[in-house]
């Protein structure tokens, strides 16, 4: 399968042109028919981001995503930035059928070693290949820039050749977010058993059709779109025509030890129960409804072994009234008294298909509900959780799921992970064990909406419970290949918190949101030198990433695009990381490129500056060039292993060191107001503004390195680590260089051992910090990435992936 589309482009640039119906979108050649329909809006992200997601990696074990992974392995060949829409159905044979649409014009394919036999066929009015390899075969046909293909001949032939449906799918598709990870649309005739834990609510006797966008990240799906049914056919979601959702409130009776609950809301239920009697097919007028009339919410409970109805009253007096006749008291219970119910299939008769429970013998009221059970073990377990405030309410877990939730909805179902692996299982006919024990709460819900309703769902891992001082590990992304650059984080300027950008060693890169969605990737022209620096070379708060390769200087905007002129391309090496400098901070960058000896010097906009007047060093720079301001003076600072040119803007000489030294390849930092640095042989070097140099001896090795504060330094070489005056001797190993963080005015000092795989913190004491080391294997960048207190530090893994953990 790989072979056939690594040549599938070559193919089709040999195919002329093809006439056929008036047919210019891609979103013309969606098929209408299809049982679902998957629109990927960026391939690359969309591959890596399920990749990553633990829920789709748990279906990932099951024969059906296996069997339709295996007939959609094109999505392992095709790189491309354009959407494409992908048919899925079944045919008589109850085989998949599959076909796909997309734009050519930036996909691409690998012509490497084809074995691959390759017939032309002739379609009704249009050209087309049929591509085969061993057991594999596709047919393909190209209009215009439009790439067609099909896993069947005839049904190829139908979408190219069949005119435009009236009632096409084409509209509902188009109300997709085209930024959503990917869209799924479904059909009403399809496979999907149900969406609920009742098995009652059947998929095609709930709707037409279901379409929503899809979010992604690691330990989290979140769902957003809309159902539509017609009038005439019948379906559940419309008994909730005409009415309003109210606020679902089963959760506050639910216990916590429960499967979850179904709550089913109105504002009228004079309306609803007419709509549900036509949906029925039931006589209105032989029906007593008292005991309903003055609801505003019903539902049912689940257990792993029978259920329990709640009616959610807005006149708690009135409904106790149509009670009147069923006031045997079993007994008084913790304060509350169960009676006996006369009626035990009242609730399936008259509220079916969404109440399952026909036995429901016993009752008690808790404020404004009524609780009915088939025994009173299951209402006593109801009323020792509402008073111990142990309902599902009650949970972090559900208060962290309302978040992506709205309050008042049609219908809202909430599972454990128990009742979730039920659902999926029956679904996908596995009998998979699924490792769904940290799923602790999912939900859906339905809006209702003049004439469609919302739909809405999460399925989101929880995380655990922490103590105070706590390292958690937030998120664990794997990249396509091996990291090659250490994490960093970066500005998110449209969210005002932080993302991580890295590269692999393919020389892609990549940008994370916070959450672990990879947001983008961005294949390079080689490895990128040192960090990453982000400038606002337009000056309307919009944050770029500048950097260079060894022949490339890049500036990519938040979605990963170039901005023009860049990339700017030199033919001599670069042999240091981009310096970006903001003399005034008001955004006049000034971009210095190193060339062995040379520093070429260039604006935001990739002009040269005029006036700088540094010719070039007497031999090779081994640092970037730096700027350090002390005062109301700026100095630029070169250095080779034998010189440290220290000069004003404009490249000219403003301090002369008075000795000679041998520098190592570290960087200059200002300490105290004066220039420090490290020699050759490990010692420490400071340089005053005037050009006094201090030559100190260390406790350390030649290879030592350096990093500093204006008021703090620190040091290390091999396994002695120097923060200020505190010396500390670490276990053997093979340490990253020691990094400074200064962040709400303390410091943070890290290193991380590569042999043990240990991060290390320390704060400026030299005291670890509680509850490290943590597992990781570079060094670290630490910052407050997102909007609680708490700080978060990236590193590397595995060999392909990245942490992100959480210091609470």
């Amino acid at each position: 399968m790989k072979h056939i589309w690594c040549c599938l482009l070559f193919i089709l640039l040999t195919i002329s042109c093809q006439t056929s119906t008036n047919k210019n979108t891609i979103e013309d050649y969606i098929f209408n028919q299809a049982d679902y329909v998957l629109t990927i809006n960026n391939l690359e992200n969309f591959k890596s981001n399920i990749t990553n997601n633990h829920f789709i990696d748990q279906l990932s074990n099951t024969t059906s995503y296996k069997n339709v992974s295996k007939k959609l392995e094109l999505l392992e060949h095709i790189k491309s930035k354009q959407r494409i829409y992908i048919n899925l159905s079944k045919d008589n044979n109850d085989s998949i059928q599959y076909s796909f649409v997309t734009k050519l014009n930036d996909s691409v394919f690998n012509l490497d070693s084809l074995k691959i036999k390759r017939e032309p066929i002739k379609l009704k009015g249009v050209t087309a290949e049929k591509i085969s390899n061993k057991n594999q075969t596709v047919y393909v046909s190209k209009i215009g820039d439009i790439l067609i293909g099909a896993n069947n001949v005839n049904h190829l032939q139908h979408l190219i050749n069949s005119n435009p449906d009236k009632n096409s799918i084409k509209k509902i598709i188009a109300t997709q977010d085209q930024e959503a990870s990917f869209s799924v649309f479904i059909n009403k005739d399809n496979d999907l058993n149900t969406v609920f834990k009742n098995n009652n609510l059947s998929f095609k006797n709930f709707t037409d059709y279901l379409t929503f966008d899809t979010e992604v990240s690691q330990n989290q799906l979140t769902l957003n779109g809309i159902t539509k049914a017609k009038d005439t056919s019948n379906k559940l979601i419309n008994v909730f025509k005409h009415t309003l959702p109210q606020d679902n409130q089963l959760a506050q009776i639910s216990p916590s030890n429960s499967d979850g609950f179904l709550s089913i809301t109105f504002n009228e239920y004079k309306k609803f129960r007419s709509n549900l009697n036509h949906y029925n097919n039931i006589d209105t007028l032989a029906i007593n409804t008292a005991l309903f009339d003055n609801i505003i919410e019903f539902g049912e409970i689940y257990s792993d072994t029978t259920s329990v109805v709640v009616l959610n009253s807005i006149d708690i007096i009135s409904t106790q009234e149509a009670l009147l006749s069923e006031k045997e008291k079993v007994e008084d219970f913790r304060g509350i008294s169960i009676y006996n119910f006369s009626n035990p299939s009242l609730f399936n008769s008259h509220l079916k298909p969404f109440i399952t429970l026909n036995t429901a013998s016993k009752y008690c009221i808790i404020n404004q509900f009524l609780v009915f059970a088939s025994n009173i073990e299951t209402l006593e377990n109801i009323i020792v959780n509402f008073q111990n405030q142990t309902t599902i309410s009650d949970r972090d877990y559900y208060k962290n799921i309302k978040k992506n939730l709205s309050n008042q909805a049609s219908i809202l179902q909430v599972i454990n992970p128990t009742s979730l692996s039920q659902i999926i299982k029956s679904n996908l006919n596995t009998t998979f064990d699924f490792n769904f024990d940290n799923y602790k709460t999912s939900a859906l819900q339905f809006i209702y909406d003049t004439d469609f309703a919302h739909f809405n769902a999460i399925i989101k891992q929880s995380k655990p419970s922490t103590s105070d001082n706590a390292v958690t590990e937030m998120f664990n992304i794997k990249l396509d290949n091996d990291v090659l650059t250490n994490p960093q984080f970066v500005k998110n300027h449209r969210t005002k918190q932080k993302d991580i950008v890295v590269q692999d060693i393919s020389n892609t890169l990549y940008l994370i949101s916070n959450s672990g969605k990879i947001l983008w990737k961005k294949q390079l022209k080689g490895a990128i030198l040192g960090s990453i620096n982000q400038i606002d070379m337009f000056k309307n708060g919009r944050l770029q990433l500048a950097f260079a390769t060894a022949n490339r200087v890049y500036v990519l905007d938040h979605n990963g695009e170039n901005v023009n002129p860049f990339p700017m391309t030199f033919n001599d090496e670069i042999t240091q990381p981009l310096s970006v400098f903001d003399y005034d901070n008001n955004k006049k960058y000034r971009l210095f490129i190193t060339q062995d000896k040379n520093v070429l010097v260039y604006d935001s906009k990739g002009k040269t500056v005029k006036g700088f007047n540094f010719k070039n060093a007497k031999e090779t720079l081994n640092t970037p060039p730096q700027h350090i301001r002390i005062g109301r003076k700026d100095y630029l600072l070169f250095k080779t292993d034998n010189q440290l040119y220290i000069l004003d803007r404009r490249g000219k000489t403003r301090v002369t060191p008075k000795t000679k030294l041998s520098y190592a390849n570290q960087a200059i930092y200002n300490y105290n107001s004066d220039f420090i640095t490290t020699t050759a042989d490990g010692k420490i070097a400071t340089i005053d503004q005037k050009g006094k140099v201090t030559v100190s001896n260390t406790n350390l090795s030649e290879n030592i390195t350096l990093s500093a504060t204006t008021k703090t330094l620190i040091t290390q070489s091999d396994n002695t680590l120097n923060i200020k005056d505190q010396t500390l001797q670490l276990d053997f190993g093979s340490y990253t260089p020691a990094k400074l963080f200064l962040i709400n005015n303390k410091i943070y000092v890290s290193t991380t051992d590569k042999q043990t795989q240990k991060v290390m913190l320390f704060d400026s004491n030299a005291k670890q910090q509680d509850n490290f080391p943590v597992y990781g294997t570079s060094a670290i960048d630490l910052e407050n990435i997102d909007k609680d207190d708490h700080l978060e530090f990236v590193t590397k893994g595995e060999s392909n992936s990245i942490l992100v953990y959480k210091i609470n």
